[in-house]
């Protein structure tokens, strides 16, 4: 499988390489050079089998040259041996179409886990017998640091530095980061928003002194191997729910795109999709953009649901590179000028084919957890709530099932939790002593050079 870049200006990459280097050499995002197909006959060949059965089929066309099967059935019993579910990722009935996916029975209890732990153990693989060191640069509305951290955390040759906008994300996010005091992890509070840390992260991959004298990777989403860990789950699910033969819908709680965008590589692998709600906060520009072709970023707006606290959706750009056919350099490069963009007409029908999207206001958010507590016994967090909504309102054929992505553990958001509830949920057991657990952090200034140095003092060079 080779991978190419959404702006048309980086080498073609194989799978090793290109989870190696996470952002393309031109700023773009690396995507297959075509999808590989499912027939029906090889979705109907996924009932029955596990999780990490199911993962070994979905993704070895995009390691093929890379890892065997073999190999990488291993790597997926070692990632999702650590869960708490032998599902992974199991399905929960609310009522007679609406079903929760619940994607945070990893160690960190977020989504991200799904990927990141598949993602830390291909870094060491790669890595094995090379002496070039590997810095990981990230930036976290929440739940990826710790997940990333959590993944690579004593790893031999790796290095991670994760921002995170200080004081905009819960006490349960930050410190699943900062009470990991493994000599190889740093994190570093910055006074600014996620979009400002992710500017910064994206700035320092295009800074090519820096990227001469440093070897780095991301773990964000913009990193084709964590994509690739989620569309796993979509799979997973619609078998479950009766595909090949029915047709599925998702509803996504989403910021960075990462997410949904994994449904949409699902659907065009194969996998009878309805439909992709995209669910976004009072951060609306997805919602702008699929519903009326506005992309332009606005001011951010904290809330209960911090991880979708972002005005710029880094993964959007496959999407639009995608429909396009090719090439989005001239696109892309407009918007980081003037941060907005309007849509081409092919961009807004083509999305329309599949995803529809929805603005949910934190009175919904709190009429939905409550909905959901009384009606179906689930106490579920302000990220999935926001998705449950938009599924519960969405326009679709009375027949599909509809699958809400609940994205993290009710725990970690148990301040918001409980105010729409009255129910505070509890960390699960293996997580309990977090509170008395020491922080290591370093809070700095909302500028690059600032960021830059501060790494530069601390990373292996390139030897």
């Amino acid at each position: 499988m080779q991978y190419q870049s959404t702006r048309g200006g980086a080498p073609l990459l194989g799978f090793r390489d290109v989870t190696l280097a996470g952002l393309a050499s031109d700023g773009g995002l690396y995507v297959p050079t075509s999808w590989p197909r499912f027939s029906r006959e090889d979705i109907e060949a996924l009932k029955g089998l596990s999780y990490v059965e199911t993962a070994v089929r979905v993704m070895a066309p995009f390691t093929a040259g890379d890892l065997s099967e073999d190999e990488l059935r291993a790597l997926c019993e070692q990632a999702y041996g650590r869960f708490s579910q032998a599902a992974v990722t199991p399905l929960v009935q609310l009522d007679h179409r609406h079903f929760l996916l619940e994607l945070f029975h990893g160690p960190t209890l977020a989504f991200k886990d799904v990927a990141l732990q598949l993602l830390g153990l291909l870094f060491e693989k790669f890595l094995t017998g090379s002496s070039e060191p590997l810095t990981i640069v990230g930036a976290t509305s929440g739940d990826t640091g710790s997940a990333a951290i959590d993944a690579v955390a004593g790893r031999h040759g790796v290095d991670i530095f994760m921002l995170h906008p200080k004081g905009r994300v819960s006490d349960v996010q930050r410190r699943q980061m900062t009470t990991v005091l493994a000599p190889n992890v740093h994190n570093i509070a910055i006074e600014g928003s996620f979009d400002d840390a992710q500017a910064m992260v994206k700035a320092l991959f295009n800074d090519r002194d820096f990227t001469g004298r440093f070897r780095l990777s991301a773990v964000n989403s913009i990193n084709w191997a964590r994509l690739m860990a989620q569309v796993v789950y979509y799979f997973y699910a619609a078998v479950r729910l009766g595909a090949p033969a029915q047709k599925v819908a998702f509803a996504v709680p989403t910021g960075n795109f990462g997410d949904v965008f994994a449904g949409y590589v699902a659907a065009r692998m194969g996998l009878p999709v309805e439909r992709l709600i995209v669910a976004t906060n009072v951060n609306d520009i997805l919602h702008r953009a699929l519903s009326s072709g506005d992309y332009s970023a606005g001011t951010v707006t904290p809330t209960a649901a911090p991880s979708m606290d972002i005005q710029v959706s880094s993964n959007f750009e496959r999407l639009l590179s995608d429909l396009a056919g090719g090439s989005v350099a001239e696109q892309m490069a407009g918007f980081e000028s003037s941060k907005a963009m309007r849509l081409t007409n092919a961009q807004q029908e083509g999305a329309a084919k599949l995803f529809s999207s929805d603005r949910i206001t934190p009175e919904e958010m709190n009429e939905t957890m409550r909905w959901a507590h009384a009606e179906a016994a689930q106490v579920i967090d302000p990220h999935s709530a926001i998705g449950l909504a938009a599924a519960r309102r969405a326009e679709l054929p009375a027949d599909v099932p509809v699958v809400t992505l609940a994205t993290a553990h009710p725990a970690k958001f148990a301040d918001a939790v409980e105010r729409a509830t009255g129910v505070r949920p509890s960390l699960p057991a293996r997580v309990g002593d977090l509170f008395d657990r020491q922080e290591r952090y370093d809070v700095l200034p909302g500028t690059l050079d600032a960021v830059r140095d501060y790494i530069a003092e601390r990373a292996k060079p390139r030897t």
